[in-house]
């Protein structure tokens, strides 16, 4: 027996106060309006409306039942007009996990317009660079920077690759030059992330040399290491889209711009592609044309 249905035919019977009407109702026979009725009595085990060939009216336990029902109906119903209309308008709470480069140095980028387009999506960041596990952590939505994804059960869009560049900034360059060569950055302080001790670097020719950084400035947060190189600290590596606006601003410069630490993939993340709500579907199309556009920044 289906409950749910169960309970609408015996609400339906009560409010059409006939076996018939409720029938033209659901569109349905009548024999099929009793057999829900009987089915719905025997699994209570109560009677649930008195009926002979003239009348028919409710039971006690009926009454009680009926009460039940309409609220039970009504906050079903009501449920399901709130998901159809967040399907049709994108709302609710959204949690979303950012590396921290763009829950920080990126953000401003991307949100404020993300924001004025959903006014009714409350946006929940946390910002790691862990993997977190999105559907035991309770996450909606990830973006991840990598070289390459783990295999995992999660749905993964390619949001954009862009180039690892090297800079530092104008004060930097002023007090100790700017390197011609591959060979003069041994010359040179070398900011790097994490336990990283050697650079990859790769020539527009296809040429690739390492660049040791053993002996150099070390950190294990990115903001950290934007903000040294900002203060002059020497030759960091990031990702062309990370300093966008500090190459535009004059705040930092190319080094070699002939070469590139190769490439980093910007991937979405999400636990599922089936029956997706509309604001993860909101997030994702956004993020994906926000960064289309930033593809192919124009910077030297």
């Amino acid at each position: 027996m289906n409950q749910m249905l169960a309970m609408r035919v015996f609400r339906c019977i009560v409010e059409s106060r006939s076996f018939s009407a409720a029938a033209e109702r659901l569109d349905t026979t009548h024999s099929s309006v009793s057999r829900h009725l009987q089915q719905l009595e025997s699994s209570l085990g109560v009677r649930l409306i008195n009926r002979n060939t003239r009348n028919m009216s409710l039971s006690a336990a009926g009454e009680r039942y009926y009460t039940a029902c309409v609220d039970i109906l009504d906050r079903v119903d009501a449920a399901s007009r709130a998901v159809l209309l967040e399907q049709e308008r994108p709302s609710g709470r959204l949690r979303v996990s950012l590396p921290l480069v763009v829950g920080t140095l990126e953000m401003a980028h991307w949100l404020p317009a993300f924001q004025q387009r959903y006014p009714d999506i409350q946006v929940d960041l946390s910002c790691s660079d862990s993997f977190v596990n999105l559907v035991a952590d309770g996450f909606d939505v990830a973006i991840r920077i990598c070289d390459a994804l783990p295999d995992s059960s999660l749905v993964a869009r390619l949001l954009m690759t862009s180039p690892m560049v090297m800079v530092a900034s104008s004060a930097y360059v002023y007090n100790y030059g700017l390197p011609g060569t591959v060979a003069e950055l041994d010359e040179h302080q070398l900011l790097s992330f994490a336990s990283t001790t050697q650079w990859s670097l790769t020539s527009e020719s296809g040429e690739s040399v390492a660049v040791v950084t053993s002996n150099h400035f070390h950190t294990d947060t990115i903001t950290a290491l934007h903000a040294c190189a900002l203060a002059g600290g020497g030759i960091a590596p990031f990702t062309l889209s990370t300093v966008q606006d500090d190459l535009r601003s004059g705040r930092l410069v190319r080094i070699l711009s002939n070469y590139t630490l190769g490439k980093r993939h910007y991937y979405v993340l999400y636990p599922h592609v089936r029956n997706l709500s509309a604001k993860v579907r909101a997030f994702i199309d956004f993020m994906a044309d926000h960064y289309r556009s930033e593809q192919q920044p124009n910077l030297g």
